[in-house]
């Protein structure tokens, strides 16, 4: 029998999209994005797209075009990271293995007619395959910015590939692909089986992809280049927070004003680069607590 992917709706419960996730480590969400975010992120990537390169070899796609850098570049996207549903489900996914969670990557890909299908691998592999596999390292998200089909390039997932052993390989019946609607979300993990579909059509595939980690692990995409803090002035706390201006813990992440003169901005948040004092760290109830609570998991 053919693998299918489960679809839900906006209305139905966190914990039921989460149970299917943990079944099979995809989802879809049909129709989340309103009518006008999907035109109008189509609008701020457009002029990104028509400069951007292909891939330079068969795992970015030769006939595959990449844009990052989405929260400095697009308003839509900014939304779309801090979309409360989705937030509150990846704090809920990732939350046994972190105290927080932050914005691991973004990138507008296009898959362009004729290209190949992507060779299927984990995401969690960035990390060179040094984090054990009870530690679930991603809640990723792709939005369809355009219909995804099985002729234009769907992304192919293999549901429940999250619990095999590393060196299965999947048969083609045990491949499903992301077919949605434009406005709707791929949800999946970074464990499962996954890649790129084969563009056979006339059409190019357009999606978002917005991937969220725990915030001890390194970044794929550096935010804090991709999104300077001059930049990053604009935008909410919370989404600063998100993309990494802030503390992952008591001492995760801290900064010093090399340039600071009086003492004010020394091993603080990097919130405070935005006169932003909110600090969840800044205070302990003692030097006791502090070490019982990094050993808490029982590392």
């Amino acid at each position: 029998m053919k693998k299918e992917i489960k679809h839900f709706s906006v209305t139905d419960s966190i914990e039921s999209v989460l149970q299917a996730l943990d079944e099979d480590a995809g989802v879809i969400i049909d129709n989340v994005m309103t009518d006008d975010q999907l035109k109008n992120i189509q609008k701020e990537i457009k002029p990104y797209l028509k400069q951007a390169q292909n891939g330079q070899d068969n795992f970015t796609g030769f006939k595959t075009q990449r844009v990052g850098a989405l929260i400095a570049r697009s308003e839509t996207s900014r939304d779309l990271a801090i979309h409360s549903m989705i937030n509150q489900m990846a704090e809920l996914f990732l939350k046994d293995h972190c105290d927080n969670f932050q914005l691991h990557f973004t990138s507008a890909i296009n898959i362009g007619p004729g290209e190949t299908p992507q060779i299927l691998h984990r995401d969690r592999g960035v990390w060179g395959g040094y984090i054990p596999r009870k530690i679930e390292t991603q809640f990723s998200a792709i939005w369809a910015v355009t219909d995804f089909t099985f002729e234009n390039g769907a992304t192919q997932i293999v549901p429940g590939s999250h619990k095999w052993d590393k060196d299965r390989e999947p048969k083609p019946d045990e491949i499903a692909y992301a077919e949605m609607k434009a406005k709707s979300v791929l949800i999946y993990t970074g464990s499962v089986l996954h890649g790129g579909g084969e563009n056979n059509s006339n059409e190019s595939r357009l999606g978002v992809f917005l991937h969220y980690a725990p915030s001890w692990l390194r970044q794929e995409e550096n935010q804090y280049l991709s999104c300077p803090p001059e930049i990053a002035k604009n935008f909410s706390p919370e989404l600063r927070k998100l993309i990494g201006y802030s503390k992952g813990g008591y001492v995760l992440g801290f900064y010093t004003d090399p340039k600071d003169e009086t003492g004010e901005l020394e091993s603080v948040s990097p919130s405070r680069l935005f006169n932003d004092q909110r600090d969840e760290y800044s205070r302990i109830e003692s030097a006791s607590e502090l070490v019982k609570e990094s050993l808490k998991k029982g590392i």
